[in-house]
């Protein structure tokens, strides 16, 4: 009897264990809005890593979870479009990053709006929605601080039948190579 009362308290201690590690690592996001459409639909559910951002810094076109800066309760997903000390500009239906204009296929429409020149703060980052033009986002005046990233959108997991990697697009690539 006491061989199994220690066996089952074994057991609860690794489950117990197993949960506080998945709770400290993964979360998960309802998509609310139709910001990041076409990739995330409303309803989705995506899961998120937590830690990553432990390891090394958000990068250009990673989807992101924050909360924004104007309101700590809020949720929001969006797509990192500049860093710290980049500069970004809007214009002609285009997003400029350090002078570079991006190629963004994962958009719904390019943006209708302009947004002048602007150089990121140090450890903040400039986020828009891949909805462009139904989306508060960067475009409106406000960046994120690097404390305000809760992670980095994984898997959507439901509904079952679009279950899949988030698609995350590198945009280093493209200034890169126009810096050559």
């Amino acid at each position: 009897m006491r061989k199994i009362f220690l066996e089952v308290l074994i057991t609860l201690a690794v489950a117990v264990a197993i949960f506080f590690l998945l709770q400290a690592t993964l979360q998960s996001f309802v998509i609310v809005e139709r910001c990041m459409e076409p990739e995330l639909q409303e309803g989705e559910r995506v899961l998120v890593n937590k830690v990553v951002y432990n390891f090394h810094e958000p990068e250009r076109g990673d989807v992101i979870i924050l909360h924004p800066p104007f309101n700590p309760d809020l949720v929001y997903i969006k797509r990192v479009i500049a860093l710290p000390g980049d500069t970004v500009e809007v214009k002609d239906g285009a997003v400029y990053v350090n002078g570079t204009e991006l190629d963004e296929p994962y958009l719904k429409e390019p943006p209708t709006y302009t947004y002048a020149e602007k150089k990121i703060p140090e450890n903040e980052y400039f986020v828009l929605g891949d909805n462009r033009n139904n989306a508060n986002d960067s475009h409106r005046g406000w960046t994120v601080p690097s404390e305000n990233i809760i992670g980095k959108a994984w898997i959507i997991f439901w509904p079952p039948s679009e279950w899949g990697m988030v698609h995350h697009h590198p945009l280093e690539e493209q200034l890169d190579s126009s810096s050559d």
